[in-house]
């Protein structure tokens, strides 16, 4: 893709790679391959809206040069996904590529496993409609959803996220020596679970991930993510995303038991949901989805009717590393993430700083509030400003923030990021005050191809 092209509109992101045009929510199938990252994700081409949901598809050679790819699924007229190819995982199965996804083929229906084959290079898929599990015969379960594939004891195994009678909300268990026929185990945890009722609240629990992550105290430290749904939510997500740390235990039958040790939030933002996490034999990465801010009185953003004209929607967040350390989830940019830095603009500035729209800011030391703001700069006796951003920082802080147009990324070392969005408006300008004894280094953000600078 050409980051230095500009999009007519002036929020389109430039870095965080996507197509012109459409909608975009989920990513999806995350996989390394033959030397090449691939990312898809749930698109619609014709429209910012979400409809007839296909699966968009991304590549990079290094996580900052990325191409887009044709469209890798498609919703098939009379076949299980016909209402669209929703959220899942792309696994090898046998030497074959193959995704696992949701699909739903009536309104107000259920979703069922759907598999697709791939070639070797992941651009040419066939769909036959293959069902690899239906809805389980379990009266407990009222809704099911995004499939997970993991292996544990030598054997593969699925997560759905789900929703119960009860009104808890759960991942149900599959035993997978067949991918093409899956066997259900049951309910396998849920927010009846103490530390999930504290950190993971809601009724249904989308996009659950179970994945193994380093760990710098040298445990055996396995995290459980979900995406936290709650009646009301459309296409904003206010509770966000949720993690539980612990352990895997072979239980009867060498089936897993999940035993949960402490918990958070893998973001802090309003605008992040529905991650996916691409375990490597040495990193972990995983990418979320930021919505577009609805127009509200408290939080200027886009109206629908500005959406439409815009032409496009949502917004995949930049890669991002995983780790435990001390007990806690830290998670930072990917390191990759350095080759878009060009021109160093500050270096160690203090006070209030003005940016650009396409920048990195790494901010160290100092002690109070750091607030970065939009400012009328345009009519100086409009002196209209918005705060976006705002959090404490002591001594021995470490921040990193991206700006790419309408899309805010903020990193505290050690700790968990925080996605916002914000739309700057004619003659607004960013600005980054910095409490007494803050320093900050400043980058504009070029192509990777013309990066200039790296500290």
């Amino acid at each position: 893709m050409d980051t230095a092209a500009p999009h007519p509109d002036p929020a389109f992101p430039r870095f965080h790679p996507r197509p012109a045009q459409g909608w975009i929510n989920d990513p999806n199938g995350l996989c390394y391959t033959d030397g090449r990252y691939h990312v898809f994700f749930q698109h619609n081409p014709d429209s910012a809206r979400h409809h007839s949901i296909c699966w968009g598809h991304l590549s990079s050679p290094d996580l900052v040069r990325w191409e887009e790819e044709p469209l890798a699924l498609r919703p098939q007229p009379g076949g299980p996904d016909a209402l669209g190819c929703w959220s899942g995982v792309v696994t090898d199965d046998g030497g074959v590529p193959t995704a696992v996804y949701s699909g739903v083929d009536i309104d107000g229906g259920h979703s069922r496993v759907v598999l697709a084959r791939g070639d070797a290079s992941l651009r040419t898929w066939t769909q036959d409609g293959h069902v690899a599990a239906e809805v389980p015969p379990d009266p407990q379960v009222t809704t099911v959803r995004d499939p997970f594939l993991f292996t544990f004891g030598g054997r593969r195994f699925a997560l759905q996220g789900a929703g119960l009678a009860s009104g808890h909300a759960a991942v149900l268990l599959y035993s997978v020596d067949d991918l093409r026929s899956w066997r259900y185990e049951g309910i396998w945890f849920s927010s009846e679970d103490p530390l999930a009722a504290r950190h993971l609240p809601a009724a249904i629990w989308e996009c659950p991930q179970l994945v193994r992550l380093p760990d710098s105290s040298g445990a055996e430290t396995w995290v459980l993510m979900a995406s936290l749904w709650h009646p009301g939510d459309l296409h904003t997500h206010p509770h966000g995303v949720g993690y539980l740390l612990g352990s895997l235990a072979a239980g009867p039958a060498g089936l897993p038991v999940f035993i949960p040790a402490s918990g958070g939030k893998a973001d802090l933002g309003p605008e992040f949901y529905a991650p996916q996490i691409l375990a490597l034999p040495d990193r972990a990465l995983l990418w979320g989805w930021s919505a577009e801010l609805e127009d509200s009185e408290d939080r200027p953003g886009r109206s629908q009717a500005e959406t439409d004209r815009a032409g496009w929607a949502g917004i995949l967040t930049f890669p991002r590393q995983l780790s435990v350390h001390g007990g806690v989830l830290a998670v930072e940019p990917a390191p990759e993430l350095r080759g878009y830095r060009g021109a160093v603009l500050h270096h160690g500035a203090a006070g209030t700083v003005a940016l650009p729209p396409f920048a990195e800011v790494r901010v160290a030391g100092g002690e109070g509030t750091l607030r970065l703001v939009l400012v009328s700069v345009g009519d100086p006796t409009d002196g209209r400003r918005r705060t976006v951003f705002a959090d404490a920082v002591a001594g021995g802080d470490e921040l990193r923030i991206f700006l790419d147009a309408s899309i805010v990324e903020v990193y505290r070392h050690g700790s968990v990021p925080t996605t916002l969005r914000a739309y700057p408006g004619p003659g607004e300008e960013w600005h980054l005050e910095l409490p007494h004894g803050a320093a900050a280094d400043v980058w504009e953000l070029r192509d990777p191809e013309r990066a200039e600078t790296v500290l």
